[in-house]
């Protein structure tokens, strides 16, 4: 059975830092791209950063030079290093598989609130 959990998240003052851990089972998680997304109130998912199984990393422009995708396949788990945040990067943020036709199953995400 897949799951995938996400943790990390919190309340931050403009120009601080969180780390969003991502942790998958129930696949072979060497195999797949895998991406952090974000999903905003009244807006839609958008795919914020993607890294590849070898390390190969993309960034969406809004979050480039501040955020860092990186992950551990021994411990199946993706990390996102979020720095400078700003309020508009408020969302609820989720991991999940990047390039590809049918997502996996959806976690329950981690809200980030960037606020003063």
């Amino acid at each position: 059975q897949v799951q995938i959990v996400e943790s990390g998240g919190g309340l931050v003052q403009p120009g601080g830092s969180l780390r969003l851990s991502c942790a998958a089972s129930g696949i072979t998680f060497s195999r797949y791209v895998m991406g952090w997304y974000r999903q905003a109130p009244g807006k839609q998912r958008e795919l914020v950063a993607h890294i590849t199984s070898g390390g190969t990393t993309t960034y969406t422009s809004s979050v480039k030079g501040r955020f860092t995708i990186s992950r551990d396949n021994a411990k199946n788990t993706v990390y996102l290093q979020m720095n400078s945040l700003k309020t508009e990067d408020t969302a609820v943020y989720y991991c999940n598989a990047a390039l590809i036709t049918t997502s996996l199953p959806w976690g329950q995400g981690t809200q980030v609130t960037v606020s003063s």
